[in-house]
């Protein structure tokens, strides 16, 4: 498709799953952004797998979430292998019961996932421009100007502003000139995309093995006996160019224990991992998202769903700013809010990589005598589980320092910055179940009132909404009753009290009051948030 725009107001560079969540959040504000890829299409390769409850709680919000469910399956748990023996099994099953409507780790493709953004995309008339390559990139105070090449053609185009999303070898990052500060682990790695006939590892189970040459791992995909299969390079194979997965099999058998049968091969590679760090998320009006951003061990299955969640931050702000409601500062609570949590995540899979990879003699002692043991108890204690839950799920990222949160609470258990607890609510009125993230659907900022509030209080309430923030503020009332009561409980709500919150469009709550002020609300939407 030949590119003839000669202006957007988002220029999105990169269409894997960051770039296509990215322009598919900012159709949901009104923004048309312009979307360019240098491949020729969509990636047909499996890629990431594990799609984690925050990024499908993001799928429900867009409409998106039974496609999702209906083309992936949830992993049934983890099993741990140690030189060809099993040493711990680890159920899944509704191991995150009551902290989100998705309480499992979601197994769905990358390349499920760039086709889902992509018909999103196409429903609303934005085409991504293939093979169109980001030549040269350079910034005024007003826009930047950009240098393209598509079919075959020299393109300028300007624009209001650009999104990084390129991958780790970003186009946008290095003509910026920002540091990729990080390194690149020692080993080589490969990954295979087979189909097994081996009953005892079709059970719905990750399978973790490790043993004295290094790890082998088999994670199930949705189709019926297909496997993911990777693990590291022996060192006799490190350096062989055109090695095939034929090669690799008596290694993985001798790690794993098990006689691997291959009946399909549908793809192997071979690749090396690095752990690195943009020094700058945002340069003027250019900013960087997913693995242009950063890159880490896939430990956890946090990838794909760390750049979905950049893209999520990043677009309702981008939004506000191009449509003339919210301020430009609101922009630098992008990178305040995503730079620590990519780097928290960069440490945490750094030091459990290093630890599955080490080969001294303390590390080896640790996997076989005590690893087995610490994961048994961890995993039988709801408390420590609960929290693991929560941070392989990505539910439990919170921007509580973040400039733009305002908490005027004395609640010490949901804060101003958390993401809203998913709770369910029973509706009095029409009788039906719902819960709170339901009523975060709709784009824009939502604002929940919980407590008894005088039908006049009520009523000055909603005008003053209408009359101020008609195109902002979604509002909600829930008042006390019997079958709400676990709702007041979690936010420390005392009998005859209100509470009142703003969440954003992200669902991370922006504003906690223990009452209900209109001229405190207006303050944090004006002066701290920015709505103009």
């Amino acid at each position: 498709m030949i590119l003839n725009e000669q202006h957007t107001p988002v220029l999105i560079v990169g269409a894997g799953p960051s770039g296509l969540m990215m322009a598919a959040q900012l159709l949901r504000y009104g923004i048309q952004p312009i979307i360019i890829d240098s491949k020729q299409g969509p990636t047909d390769e499996s890629k990431a797998l594990a799609v984690q409850a925050r990024s499908l709680e993001i799928y429900r919000q867009m409409g998106l979430i039974d496609r999702v469910l209906e083309g992936g399956k949830a992993a049934e748990g983890l099993s741990f292998n140690l030189d060809g023996k099993k040493a711990a099994s680890l159920s899944f099953n509704n191991v995150g019961e009551g902290q989100t409507a998705f309480p499992f780790i979601h197994l769905y493709q990358q390349s499920k996932n760039e086709k889902l953004l992509l018909d999103f995309l196409t429903r609303h008339v934005c085409p991504v421009y293939w093979e169109t390559n980001l030549m040269s990139l350079k910034q005024t105070e007003k826009c930047v100007e950009v240098n393209l090449q598509n079919a075959g053609q020299a393109i300028t185009l300007t624009c209001d502003w650009v999104i990084g999303a390129d991958g780790a070898h970003s186009s946008v990052r290095k003509q910026l000139n920002i540091p990729f500060s990080g390194d690149t682990y020692a080993h080589g790695f490969y990954l295979a995309d087979v189909e097994l006939l081996n009953e005892e590892i079709n059970d719905g189970y990750v399978h973790l093995c490790l043993g004295g040459q290094g790890f082998s791992g088999f994670f199930p995909m949705p189709e019926f006996t297909r496997y993911r299969v990777i693990g590291n390079l022996p060192a006799k194979l490190e350096k062989k160019e055109g090695l095939r997965l034929e090669e690799v099999l008596p290694y993985l058998q001798n790690i794993s224990g098990i006689q691997v049968n291959v009946k399909n091969n549908y793809w192997f590679t071979t690749y090396r991992l690095h752990h690195r760090m943009a020094d700058k998320f945002r340069e003027q009006r250019c900013f960087l998202i997913g693995d242009a951003a950063h890159i880490h061990s896939p430990v956890g299955g946090q990838g794909m769903n760390t750049g979905l969640q950049d893209a999520y931050n990043l677009a309702w702000k981008l939004a506000g700013v191009v449509n003339g409601r919210l301020k430009h500062p609101i922009l630098d609570s992008y990178a305040a809010e995503r730079m620590p949590v990519a780097k928290t995540l960069l440490n945490t899979t750094d030091r459990v990589f290093n630890i599955v990879m080490s080969n001294k003699w303390y590390s080896r002692v640790f996997k076989t005598w005590l690893m087995p043991s610490v994961l048994k108890f961890a995993w039988n204690n709801k408390g420590i589980r609960e929290a693991l839950f929560k941070r392989v799920s990505q539910i439990d990222i919170s921007y509580r320092d973040s400039a733009i949160n305002l908490q005027i609470s004395q609640s010490t258990k949901v804060k101003a910055g958390d993401r809203l607890p998913y709770l369910k609510v029973f509706d009095e009125k029409k009788q039906e179940e719902t819960d709170l993230h339901e009523w975060c659907s709709k784009a824009g900022f939502t604002f929940i009132v919980l407590g008894k509030l005088a039908e006049s209080d009520l009523f000055t309430l909603a005008k003053w909404i209408t009359q101020n923030y008609p195109a902002t503020l979604n509002f909600f009332y829930l008042p006390p009753s019997a079958k709400n009561l676990h709702v007041f409980e979690a936010f420390e709500i005392n009998p005859n009290r209100v509470k009142s919150l703003i969440v954003r469009p992200d669902m991370h709550i922006g504003f906690i009051n223990d009452k209900v002020d209109m001229v405190l609300t207006d303050n944090y939407l004006r002066n701290i948030v920015g709505v103009m």
